[in-house]
């Protein structure tokens, strides 16, 4: 069965790349957060140091999600993959956007301090140009990915099984507009001499990281708690069964996934002609590994179909039925 999704060998260069850009970018902005007393760049160390944090938690989530299957898990590790990017997005929500919000409510009504604009600007290109490189690798992946499933970028990272490709793609565009909305913060709060500007640049902030947060945790609990496969890819394996001449219709076919990039088939078939018992459980034995034997396909589980079950067509089919 041939998958669109290409696996996730380029995830944990991925996030290794955004992990060191993440971990230098959030060390600079806290020494100019602390030197400038800038809300707006309190917010966005805040910002990174959770997008570090997270990184971490995403390579475990790489390491923890492919090891083998065992007696007590027999479909893999796949899902625990999502469990801690879960726990990512969820540390993204309350260390980047709670604290950045607060932090910028606070803001609101404190005395103004004196700025070194100067250093606030210069650690911001630096942050945006180690955070556009990462992005830049993140993007590259998405996009080769998602040409290969034939879908456009954004569809693709809606709809992929990689948790950590989709985590490390939103984190990276979040962080670049984020420095854009610290940049045209301190700019305002310089040529008005406001301090409000600042504290929303922060506030603004925090609700940008807010939502990219619940997008995040939304997309895990989907795949969590079972998310089926791309119609195509089911089309795909309705295909592959049918063409092969043991086969002579299939009544159910359930693609869902376990891990990324891992899929669980679960299908009803009927077999041509009238084997005996011990044939028949040696030919669904023989599909089953032969399906099996692909990369993205963890477990299938074929069963024959209960008298009177109609059969499933392939779209093509039912079109020209119609006509």
């Amino acid at each position: 069965m041939d998958q669109p999704e290409s696996a996730s060998s380029g995830s944990t260069l991925t996030v290794i790349i955004a992990l060191g850009a993440n971990a230098a970018v959030a060390v600079l902005k806290s020494v100019v957060a602390a030197l400038t007393g800038s809300a707006s760049m309190v917010a966005e160390a805040a910002h990174s140091w959770a997008d570090t944090g997270n990184e971490v938690l995403l390579l475990i989530a790489e390491k923890r999600s492919v090891r083998p299957a065992d007696a007590n898990h027999p479909l893999g590790y796949g899902r625990s993959a999502y469990v801690w990017s879960m726990i990512a997005a969820f540390g993204l929500f309350t260390i980047g956007a709670v604290l950045s919000i607060i932090h910028g409510v606070q803001s609101l009504t404190a005395p103004e301090e004196e700025v070194d604009y100067l250093w606030a600007y210069l650690v911001l290109a630096l942050a945006f140009v180690l955070e556009g490189f990462s992005f830049l690798q993140a993007r590259r992946q998405t996009r080769e990915l998602a040409r290969k499933a034939q879908m456009s970028r954004m569809e693709f990272l809606g709809a992929t099984s990689n948790p950590t490709l989709r985590a490390v793609f939103f984190e990276d565009a979040t962080a670049l507009v984020g420095l854009v909305i610290a940049a045209v913060a301190l700019a305002l709060h310089q040529i008005t001499r406001q301090p409000l500007w600042d504290a929303l640049g922060s506030i603004l902030v925090g609700v940008l990281l807010g939502f990219v947060a619940v997008f995040l945790l939304q997309r895990n609990i989907a795949f969590l708690v079972g998310q089926v496969a791309d119609p195509r890819m089911r089309e795909a394996a309705l295909r592959d069964l049918l063409a092969r001449p043991e086969v002579a219709k299939v009544t159910y076919l359930h693609l869902e996934y376990v891990g990324p990039d891992k899929l669980l088939v679960i299908g009803s078939v009927d077999l041509v002609g009238d084997a005996p018992e011990h044939e028949v459980a040696r030919i669904l034995q023989q599909l089953e590994d032969d399906l099996q034997a692909g990369p993205t396909v963890e477990r299938v589980v074929l069963s024959l179909s209960a008298p009177g079950f109609p059969a499933l067509e392939l779209p093509g089919e039912r079109d020209v039925t119609a006509g």
